[in-house]
């Protein structure tokens, strides 16, 4: 089966727990840019809560491809988004082990929030041993078949899903267990029990 879905930034668990159920995943390369989606925002948990993150762009808007979409650095986003990462968990297991390698890719400052997403998504997929294959669409496709499973749009920060299959595991921050946060969360938590939670999230009852 092959996984069609959107980029997404810092995607969360859920989106790669159903990339380890497919064959492939096929990231949509020809859509336009949808506003107040998982394209350009994250969540992560702080000792305020579950913030967003979200990556201010420029002309962000419905008639613009997604790959072209550029990144608004004018507006010092990347401190802030590191800093909150970095107070959100520097005091994790694993955070000192992987935190220089995605510094190096926010401080590389890639032109476009699509650039930006997919080095991140390769950076993940390497971490957390995913050996699905990624590839882009070669054209903008409405409807798909069998073996596609699309999932464009399944996961958007205003709804949660009504198939989320998340244990608890342990959190730097709250009693209460946050579910639906970003793979950081996770990777920073868990290291390299992330993948074996991603695949058997039972194990972790």
């Amino acid at each position: 089966m092959q996984l069609l879905t959107e980029i997404q930034y810092n995607p969360s668990i859920l989106y790669f727990q159903k990339a380890f159920e497919a064959d492939e995943l096929l990231v949509e390369a020809h859509e336009h840019y949808q506003k107040q989606s998982y394209r350009n925002r994250c969540h992560i948990l702080t000792a305020q809560g579950v913030v967003p993150l979200s990556i201010p762009v420029v002309k962000g808007n419905s008639k613009i491809l997604v790959t072209d979409l550029e990144i608004d650095y004018g507006q010092r986003w990347v401190d802030i988004h590191w800093r909150t990462i970095q107070s959100a968990y520097g005091s994790a297991p694993f955070f000192e082990f992987y935190a220089d390698y995605f510094k190096d890719v926010y401080d590389r400052k890639p032109a476009r929030l699509f650039e930006l997403n997919m080095d991140l998504l390769k950076l993940f997929a390497k971490f957390l041993k995913l050996k699905q294959p990624i590839s882009l669409t070669q054209t903008y496709v409405k409807t798909y078949e069998a073996p596609v499973l699309d999932w464009r749009g399944e996961l958007h920060p205003k709804r949660e899903p009504d198939n989320l299959r998340l244990m608890p595991y342990r959190q730097v921050f709250g009693k209460q267990f946050a579910i639906n946060l970003s793979i950081l969360d996770l990777l920073f938590n868990l290291g390299p029990e992330a993948s074996t939670y991603l695949q058997n999230p039972a194990a972790f009852c």
